[in-house]
């Protein structure tokens, strides 16, 4: 039996851009499922549950950032903002909102498809393997359900930001360079892309109540990268 291609939610105003995106997507056997404002889009989500969102940031009524915090309010699916605007500034803010990434208009086929492929390749979870269970204080990392706890309360994470926390606590001590994050975390293609590892770092810490100036879990080692703490 075949496997099922992923569903894809593709959200724009602009009918030419949707119906591009449409076909790309289609192309490389992925079900796409459409809406053109922010308002249609909650609906559909509803209705479909898709695999993925790509979503449009300048919309009317209301744009891609308070549709990806609505999303975010009941659902950890993975969000990829689509924007004319490129500057650091802009991607940071949909990285706040929650997206797991974004891709810059105007964009070519090969990229499109290539940061869907990535963003779905992290939602699966790179290490199946059967692995005990991680205990460091009250934070608990249960890999064979890929589920986190912290005082006993499961902690919500998106994919990317628990395969972000299960590398760095997998490598305890050790202190690891953002380019060692981005390529095992994200892929070789987001070498580079620092501000992605910054935001997530941020939301990760907030979700484990870490303060940066006193770590209980994650350590900034100035200039060198991030380090899991080893227990005292």
């Amino acid at each position: 039996m075949p496997l099922r291609k992923a569903s894809l939610l593709v959200v724009d105003d602009d009918i030419r851009m949707l119906r591009l995106m449409t076909r790309i997507l289609e192309l490389e056997g992925y079900w796409v499922l459409t809406a053109g404002d922010g308002e249609a889009a909650l609906d559909v989500f509803n209705e479909e549950t898709p695999d993925l969102v790509l979503l449009d940031v300048m919309m009317p009524g209301l744009d891609g950032y308070t549709v990806c915090q609505r999303i975010r309010e009941f659902s950890q699916i993975p969000i990829i903002m689509v924007t004319v605007k490129g500057n650091d500034e802009e991607k940071v803010k949909g990285l706040d909102a929650g997206a797991d990434d974004y891709v810059t208009k105007p964009f070519s086929s090969k990229e499109l498809v290539a940061r869907v492929r990535a963003v779905l390749r992290r939602t699966k979870l790179w290490d199946e393997r059967p692995e005990p269970a991680f205990h460091y204080n009250d934070l608990v990392i249960d890999f064979a359900h890929h589920r986190v706890s912290l005082a006993g309360k499961e902690v919500d994470l998106t994919a990317t930001e628990y395969r972000l926390l299960s590398y760095l606590a997998r490598n305890t001590g050790r202190v690891l360079t953002p380019a060692q994050i981005l390529e095992t975390v994200w892929g070789k293609d987001y070498i580079g892309e620092h501000h992605l590892l910054r935001v997530n770092i941020a939301r990760l810490r907030q979700s484990l109540e870490d303060d940066a100036k006193a770590p209980r879990f994650i350590a900034t080692k100035i200039g060198i990268g991030y380090m899991f703490l080893r227990s005292s």
